[in-house]
């Protein structure tokens, strides 16, 4: 009951914290969409590249959350801003995003791409008409793992002084205040269920019946 009492007697915190982190991903997810879709294409033919663009990004991903804002505060024109909160998050949904369209490009059955040249489409046309709209599904799943995985790692924005739900728990630790930690926590768990049932609803509205079929075929890209 003293957690529910708590969630009444500041529910206009609790609002307030909660906008702020779903603008804070709303924010990352679009920069880091326009990034690494773009960075994707652009690797897709070149091996060597892909290598060492996907091997930054699982280094990336090994660093923790606070070492990589710790980092980022240092550098010129950051500091402790929301700045560095969306450029972190960013950062990490590199891997995900970035790989499912780089493989998913080049899984494309090479008889279809030799259907369309031989109706004379030009490699502009190729991707645009046909690679992409394939490699959808398998470039949806990136995004949705990338979004989902962005509502947990941005409580630690707090840190560099982001005010959302991780202040939640950040200052339930501090003051030893269960209630507050245990709102904080289900709330972000909340919206990352919520925001991972939306996509899933998505999908299905997008994607139809057979490509999502197809996706199963690239699991392990995820």
């Amino acid at each position: 009951m003293s957690v529910i009492n708590y969630f009444i007697k500041n529910i206009d915190k609790i609002v307030g914290f909660t906008i702020n982190h779903f603008i804070l991903v709303i924010m990352a997810i679009l920069l880091a969409l326009t990034i690494w879709i773009s960075v994707g294409i652009l690797i897709r033919n070149n091996e060597k590249l892909a290598n060492g663009m996907l091997g930054l990004g699982s280094l990336i991903m090994s660093i923790p959350s606070v070492a990589l804002y710790g980092i980022l505060v240092t550098i010129p024109g950051f500091g402790l801003s929301r700045k560095s909160a969306v450029f972190g998050l960013i950062l990490y949904s590199m891997l995900p995003i970035m790989r499912n369209v780089y493989v998913a490009l080049n899984k494309v059955d090479e008889d279809i791409l030799e259907s369309a040249r031989g109706m004379g489409m030009t490699s502009k046309q190729i991707l645009f008409k046909v690679q992409l709209p394939l490699a959808f599904p398998v470039i949806f799943a990136g995004v949705r793992m990338a979004i989902v995985m962005m509502v947990g790692i941005a409580t630690l924005a707090v840190y560099i002084g982001e005010r959302n739900l991780g202040s939640l728990i950040e200052q339930g630790i501090r003051r030893t205040h269960f209630d507050m930690i245990v709102v904080g926590a289900v709330l972000v768990s909340l919206m990352a269920i919520l925001i991972d049932i939306f996509m899933g609803k998505l999908e299905t509205k997008l994607i139809s019946p057979g490509l999502i079929s197809e996706e199963q075929n690239f699991k392990e890209v995820d």
